[in-house]
Protein backbone atom coordinates (compact mmCIF):
# COMPACT_ATOMS: atom_id res chain seq x y z
CA UNK A 1 0.00 0.00 0.00
CA UNK A 2 1.66 3.53 -0.76
CA UNK A 3 1.65 5.76 1.99
CA UNK A 4 -1.01 8.04 0.27
CA UNK A 5 -3.38 5.57 1.16
CA UNK A 6 -2.21 5.15 4.92
CA UNK A 7 -4.76 4.60 7.95
CA UNK A 8 -7.05 7.91 5.60
CA UNK A 9 -3.71 10.37 5.90
CA UNK A 10 -4.26 11.00 1.65
CA UNK A 11 -2.82 14.08 0.80
CA UNK A 12 -5.65 15.64 0.67
CA UNK A 13 -6.49 15.11 4.43
CA UNK A 14 -3.34 15.85 5.18
CA UNK A 15 -3.67 19.22 3.61
CA UNK A 16 -6.69 19.53 5.21
CA UNK A 17 -5.38 18.87 8.72
CA UNK A 18 -2.93 21.48 7.90
CA UNK A 19 -5.02 24.28 7.39
CA UNK A 20 -7.37 23.78 10.43
CA UNK A 21 -4.29 23.47 12.73
CA UNK A 22 -3.00 26.85 10.81
CA UNK A 23 -6.75 28.62 10.96
CA UNK A 24 -6.62 27.29 15.22
CA UNK A 25 -3.33 29.29 15.10
CA UNK A 26 -4.67 32.67 13.42
CA UNK A 27 -7.59 32.39 15.78
CA UNK A 28 -5.42 31.44 19.45
CA UNK A 29 -3.00 34.29 17.49
CA UNK A 30 -6.55 36.98 17.17
CA UNK A 31 -8.21 36.21 20.66
CA UNK A 32 -4.87 36.47 22.94
CA UNK A 33 -4.60 40.33 21.03
CA UNK A 34 -7.92 40.78 21.92
CA UNK A 35 -7.46 39.91 25.68
CA UNK A 36 -4.14 41.59 25.84
CA UNK A 37 -5.73 44.63 24.82
CA UNK A 38 -9.14 43.81 27.18
CA UNK A 39 -8.53 45.87 30.59
CA UNK A 40 -9.52 44.02 33.69
CA UNK A 41 -10.61 46.41 36.82
CA UNK A 42 -11.13 45.46 40.56
CA UNK A 43 -12.50 47.75 43.10
CA UNK A 44 -11.75 46.83 46.88
CA UNK A 45 -12.31 48.16 50.10
CA UNK A 46 -15.54 49.79 49.35
CA UNK A 47 -14.35 51.66 46.16
CA UNK A 48 -11.21 52.73 48.63
CA UNK A 49 -8.47 51.04 45.74
CA UNK A 50 -9.11 50.20 42.56
CA UNK A 51 -6.97 48.35 40.28
CA UNK A 52 -6.60 48.41 36.16
CA UNK A 53 -4.87 46.21 34.40
CA UNK A 54 -4.45 45.14 30.87
CA UNK A 55 -5.22 41.14 29.68
CA UNK A 56 -1.33 41.05 29.01
CA UNK A 57 -0.63 41.56 33.09
CA UNK A 58 0.60 45.38 31.91
CA UNK A 59 -0.39 47.44 35.27
CA UNK A 60 -2.59 50.52 33.68
CA UNK A 61 -3.38 52.34 36.69
CA UNK A 62 -4.06 51.98 40.71
CA UNK A 63 -6.17 54.70 42.56
CA UNK A 64 -6.38 55.27 46.12
CA UNK A 65 -9.30 57.63 47.74
CA UNK A 66 -7.64 59.73 50.09
CA UNK A 67 -9.52 58.85 52.85
CA UNK A 68 -8.02 55.25 53.16
CA UNK A 69 -4.46 57.02 53.70
CA UNK A 70 -3.76 56.75 57.01
CA UNK A 71 -0.11 56.70 57.99
CA UNK A 72 -1.15 55.18 61.19
CA UNK A 73 -2.18 51.79 59.52
CA UNK A 74 0.03 51.87 55.84
CA UNK A 75 -0.44 48.19 56.80
CA UNK A 76 -4.30 48.29 55.71
CA UNK A 77 -3.87 50.09 52.62
CA UNK A 78 -0.87 47.63 51.65
CA UNK A 79 -3.54 44.81 51.60
CA UNK A 80 -6.34 46.79 49.79
CA UNK A 81 -3.75 46.86 46.96
CA UNK A 82 -2.20 43.40 47.39
CA UNK A 83 -5.83 42.10 47.29
CA UNK A 84 -7.26 44.57 44.41
CA UNK A 85 -3.96 43.40 42.28
CA UNK A 86 -4.88 39.82 42.90
CA UNK A 87 -7.89 39.87 41.63
CA UNK A 88 -7.63 41.67 38.37
CA UNK A 89 -4.94 38.87 37.83
CA UNK A 90 -7.22 36.58 38.74
CA UNK A 91 -10.04 38.10 36.24
CA UNK A 92 -7.44 37.72 33.48
CA UNK A 93 -6.63 34.27 34.02
CA UNK A 94 -10.44 33.27 33.97
CA UNK A 95 -10.85 35.07 31.09
CA UNK A 96 -8.16 33.12 29.72
CA UNK A 97 -9.45 29.83 30.54
CA UNK A 98 -12.58 31.14 28.89
CA UNK A 99 -11.51 32.85 25.49
CA UNK A 100 -8.52 30.56 24.65
CA UNK A 101 -8.71 27.40 23.36
CA UNK A 102 -6.77 24.91 25.03
CA UNK A 103 -4.47 22.72 22.97
CA UNK A 104 -4.03 18.88 23.81
CA UNK A 105 -1.46 18.38 26.42
CA UNK A 106 -1.51 22.29 28.07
Amino acid sequence: MGFGGFNGFGGGNFQQIMRQAQKMQEDMARAREELDNTEFKSSVGGGMVEVVMLGNKTLKSIKIKPEVVDPDDVEMLEDLVVSAVNDVIGQIGRAEQEKLPQMPGM
